[in-house]
């Protein structure tokens, strides 16, 4: 492998940077303690080409390598979660349609999202069911030509704000085999039966919508099936490796954008007559800082790499994503300890930071699973 990042990618970092702290950084915590969605940071992102940045340019998107990404999200995440999710969630649920969908699908809901003109998202979980998708239950029966869906899904993001959703359903409840029998298909929020109820109160990524989906009856036509009926489970876990790849990226610019304001600080604060910078104590807090940092993105960028490469990651995505997820968390409180009681409080960004990491050790999946996953790569999978 190749570490040297190219000059393209460099590039790409210095404008993503610049983007972020024009006009994320300004509005992030205004954005967060209204628990607004950022509309207008997202009419810039779709100038700027970020919004399903990875969907390729003949439907309108950038086109970016798995790698280009991991930097676009290092860079956005470190000015601020909540909004960056909020750019990188506007796709959710293209990779199904890029790998699976047929070109009037790719043409009617990829496109429409790289313009902004739309936003997408993928709607897995359920009240009951959360790292066991296996269960899921909401069901979509075939009537002619059509597909009737009833169920719930909760902590869907961008669910009261998104204009379709790539919905996993039973279509053959008695199939045989516990993972066969699902489907994914389409779903346009302006369908008769579908409500969304927003879900508020979160202890991070508050500018992200999350909410719950209701359906009752609604009726989608069969051409919003996604793929091969009952296919969709092992869809949707062919691309959890990218997901989790990127949620990996995250985590290294949540610990980033943490670290380095709690660097800044501890060069300015003084205390006893000097900058806290130099007595020892911080300095061995900032050095594990980094050094984590440097593990964790060099784990990613890896896992990114081998992506692009084509390659099986699904032990290397989860260790990533694990990893980097940890290193988030444990970076961001260390930054709160760097600030004192000033971190403990809104004035400073690593309170917002600390709140915002949590999260990563929780979806794509959760810490736990992605050891499970580990484990099994390991030991093999027949156990």
């Amino acid at each position: 492998m190749d570490f040297e990042i190219t000059e393209e990618q460099e590039q790409l970092r210095s404008e993503v940077k610049r983007f972020a702290e024009n006009e994320i950084e300004p509005v992030a915590t205004e954005y967060d303690v209204d628990e607004k969605y950022p509309q207008e940071v997202m009419d810039e992102a779709a100038k700027m080409g970020m919004l399903g940045a990875n969907i390729p340019m003949d439907y309108g998107g950038a086109g970016y390598s798995a790698l280009d990404v991991a930097i676009l999200s290092e860079e956005l995440f470190a000015a601020d979660p909540g909004i960056a999710l909020c750019i990188q969630s506007s796709s959710f649920g293209a990779d199904a349609i890029m790998g699976f969908g047929t070109e009037d699908q790719k043409e009617r809901f990829l496109e429409p999202i790289t313009s902004g003109d739309a936003i997408m998202g993928a709607a897995i979980s359920e009240p009951d069911t959360g790292s066991d998708v296996s269960s899921v239950s909401t069901q979509a029966e075939k009537d002619g030509d059509e597909w009737v869906i009833n169920g719930n899904k909760m902590w869907i993001t961008n669910g009261s704000i998104g204009d379709y959703f790539v919905v996993l359903t039973q279509t053959d409840p008695e199939a045989e085999g516990r993972y066969n029998g699902f489907s994914q298909i389409v779903v346009e929020s302006d369908r008769d039966g579908f409500t969304a109820d927003k879900i508020e109160g979160k202890l991070g990524i508050r500018a992200s919508d999350t909410a719950e989906l209701i359906f009752d009856d609604v009726r989608v036509p069969e051409e919003n099936l996604i793929g091969n009926r009952g296919m969709g489970f092992l869809q949707q876990m062919q691309f959890f490796d990218e997901t989790r790849t990127m949620v990996a990226a995250q985590g290294v610019g949540v610990a980033k954008g943490a670290a380095e304001r709690a660097l800044d600080y501890a060069q300015e604060r003084e205390q006893f007559g000097r900058p806290i910078a130099e007595f020892q104590a911080i300095q061995h807090k900032l050095s594990d800082m980094f050094t984590d940092i440097e593990a964790a993105r060099n784990l990613t960028y890896k896992s990114a790499w081998q992506v692009d490469q084509g390659e099986d990651i699904t032990k290397l995505a989860s260790m990533a994503k694990e990893y980097a997820s940890r290193v988030a968390v444990d970076v961001a409180n260390e930054a709160v300890q760097v600030h004192g009681g000033s971190g403990y409080v809104n004035d400073f960004d690593v309170e917002r930071f600390y709140r915002d990491s949590k999260i990563l050790q929780i979806y794509e999946g959760t810490t736990e699973i992605q050891k499970n996953i580990i484990a099994r790569e390991l030991l093999g999978k027949g156990f």
